[in-house]
């Protein structure tokens, strides 16, 4: 479970008349930027960011806590409660009691919290009946046991007590990331971009939200994403477009004579890798003018020593391009090695490259 940082704001858990504590709320997250872009508002007033990789750049949890303590006081606003610690509930915990749980003392730290910590009231007055005070009297609960008297929210709940789950159910309020849209404009690519059933998932909106402060610090070509453009080879069709880059117009989709069909590879290098093809007799494998092979193909040498053994391939598939000015003859063909690998090869420039790796 990830070490994370939790900053808990007092002042700004309530919002103020004239709107000023969502304002101060959404410049502090945008300064905190600098230590960590990864920022994950929790709640009005309370966020945390992953541990790791400050501390990889800054040396210690010390210097990072050091560094955050500065970003506060150049916002100009009270000293916050800090809390370090593994998982969501634990982070938010050690927060509100300005703590930095040690190394090797998480679950400790976890077991010690009283049980309205971790649960609503309802749950929480049902096991304190049972006997049941604390986090850790909870998680000593076996998991069947829980299953079989409670509903799947106190199984939820259990998961948390024993550590096998970060974030207890209802701890993170979801019209966050919505107000601190509406407020910097921040996560407008979110309401574009909808999950698999037509809606988005908390996790969806947290890493629109990162990317799209990211790309506000870094500029437009700071993140990118895969993209498919038209086109009839793989290594044609795969594309790095900036994040929230417009549609093109013309659909990948349209006709194109010539295109290579299904499977398609899962991995297409961003910079060909030259390869040779021989074959029994060690024999350079080419294309011929007709688009037929020299010969079948057993060895694929990958270079620096490694090559493989071909059991199987298929094509080649020749075409040829901008025939009106300069041409571009090139081919495809399908390989398996003796090692189950499959490899999509394109013969060009007199030699063979790897245009896509399948899975």
């Amino acid at each position: 479970m990830e070490r994370l940082v939790a900053v808990w704001l007092a002042d700004l858990e309530v919002e103020r008349v004239d709107g000023s504590s969502l304002r101060e709320f959404s410049s502090f997250l945008d300064a905190l930027g600098e230590l960590c872009p990864f920022v994950d508002p929790l709640r009005r007033g309370l966020c945390l960011f992953p541990m790791r990789a400050p501390r990889r750049f800054y040396g210690t949890e010390e210097a990072v806590l050091e560094r955050l303590y500065e970003i506060v006081e150049r916002c100009g606003l009270p000293s916050p409660r800090v809390g370090v610690a593994q998982g969501v509930f634990s982070a938010e915990a050690a927060a509100r009691r300005d703590r930095v749980v040690m190394l090797g003392e998480e679950d400790l730290f976890r077991y010690s919290l009283p049980i309205e910590e971790l649960a609503p009231k309802d749950v929480a007055a049902t096991l304190r009946r049972l006997g049941i005070s604390s986090v850790g009297r909870f998680a000593e609960l076996s998991e069947r046991r829980v299953a079989e008297r409670f509903s799947a929210l106190v199984v939820e709940l259990h998961r948390v007590a024993r550590g096998e789950q970060s974030e207890a159910p209802g701890q993170r309020d979801a019209s966050v990331l919505r107000a601190l849209g509406r407020e910097t404009r921040d996560t407008r690519g979110v309401d574009e971009q909808l999950g698999f059933f037509g809606h988005r998932g908390a996790r969806e909106q947290r890493a629109l939200a990162a990317a799209w402060r990211v790309r506000s610090r870094l500029g437009e070509a700071g993140v990118l994403v895969a993209s498919l453009r038209a086109g009839r080879a793989p290594e044609d069709r795969d594309v790095l477009v900036p994040f929230d880059a417009p549609e093109p117009r013309r659909s990948p989709e349209a006709p194109w004579p010539g295109r290579l069909g299904s499977p398609t590879p899962v991995r297409t290098p961003r910079q060909p890798l030259p390869v040779s093809l021989t074959d029994s007799t060690a024999t350079p494998v080419t294309v011929g003018v007709r688009g037929f092979l020299s010969g079948d193909p057993v060895r694929l040498d990958l270079g620096r020593g490694s090559w493989r053994e071909v059991t199987w391939y298929a094509g080649p598939w020749p075409s040829v391009e901008e025939w009106w000015g300069v041409p571009r003859r090139r081919a495809h063909l399908q390989v398996v090695t003796d090692r189950a690998e499959a490899y999509l090869l394109r013969a060009e420039g007199e030699r063979w490259w790897i245009a896509g790796v399948y899975d």
